[in-house]
């Protein structure tokens, strides 16, 4: 039955009850209308309205369910579809609804990936110009200082040594930002060197500020495919980065855990939590990267009591990701 028809019956029960009611009751209405016969009819149009109003409760109660449903969808969260039930026309709009999700769930992943590769490769050419580029003119300038150093007098030859320890520092300086934006370690030695090399570059780079950035590492799978990885190492890159920079953190620890059915990721700070921070562009491009590989991330944070990035990856789907 559609839901126009089982409205319609609904409020043709309660009408036609009112109606046998005010027939076969000993009640007469005068005129003018006696203050006890008013009574009488307010209370029976409460009752009818009353009746109504739960009858129309019930037979719209699929429809509630599936409102509720509309208002927490977020499609970076996954999570169980509404079940196809009630009368016809609900049972329709429901399987109607969930057809829209999964179409809206295939678009974006198409474009989420089709940005993140054009991503990647523009993270390669970058970092592939910084090196060959500017990595080698730097070191010519470098060269050409100690040349020009061996022939100056002594007061302009400290002056070149100042210069060349400053090109030396920026030269340094953009092969970090070279190796950050390909991480060339990731493709050579796999992703527990890499994730070991990352948390050595932050705790290096946190040591001034006093946060101490440690890792712990259990014997990985042999093999991953080559997306999966990518997106662990980009997680941890971007969880490490939030936890040094804006955690106000004095511990941070990175975990790399596997299990029987899956790989897991944890990082964990001390810091000030996110409390009522709405999640950033890196919230959400770790979100999006766990989708399109079949991982799950959440993050648990607590005003005072840190923040703790987790991302799982089945290892039973590893041929089955998209």
């Amino acid at each position: 039955m559609s839901l126009f028809g089982r409205i319609f019956l609904l409020n043709t029960a309660v009408l036609c009850a009112a109606t046998a009611l005010l027939l076969f009751a000993p009640i007469t209405v005068s005129t003018p209308v006696l203050s006890n016969e008013l009574l009488v009819l307010v209370l029976g149009l409460i009752a009818v309205l009353i009746a109504d109003a739960a009858l129309l409760r019930v037979g719209l109660a699929p429809v509630k369910r599936l409102m509720r449903t509309m208002t927490s969808v977020d499609l970076l969260r996954r999570g169980p579809r509404p079940v196809a039930e009630g009368p016809g026309d609900v049972a329709e709009l429901i399987t109607t609804f969930n057809d829209m999700l999964d179409r809206l769930e295939a678009a974006r992943d198409f474009s989420a990936a089709r940005a993140l590769s054009v991503q990647e490769a523009e993270r390669r050419r970058v970092a592939q110009e910084l090196h060959d580029e500017v990595g080698q003119s730097l070191t010519a300038v470098l060269l050409g200082l100690k040349r020009v150093s061996d022939q100056v007098p002594e007061p302009a030859r400290t002056e070149l040594a100042a210069v060349q320890e400053t090109t030396r520092t920026t030269l340094d300086e953009i092969r970090r930002i070279a190796r950050h934006l390909r991480p060339g370690v990731l493709e050579e030695l796999g992703l527990t060197s890499a994730l070991k090399d990352l948390v050595a570059e932050f705790a290096e780079l946190a040591a001034h500020s006093g946060v101490a950035v440690r890792g712990r590492f259990e014997p990985g799978p042999d093999q991953l495919p080559d997306d999966v990885e990518l997106v662990v190492y980009r997680v941890a890159q971007e969880a490490l980065t939030n936890a040094v920079r804006h955690a106000g953190a004095e511990r941070v620890t990175l975990t790399l855990r596997t299990a029987d059915d899956g790989i897991e990721l944890r990082v964990r700070d001390d810091g000030r939590g996110m409390g009522t921070a709405e999640e950033g562009a890196g919230m959400t491009g770790m979100r999006e990267r766990a989708l399109l590989v079949g991982a799950t991330l959440t993050v648990d944070s607590a005003p005072g009591s840190g923040t703790e990035v987790r991302l799982w990856f089945p290892l039973e789907d590893t041929g089955e990701h998209r």
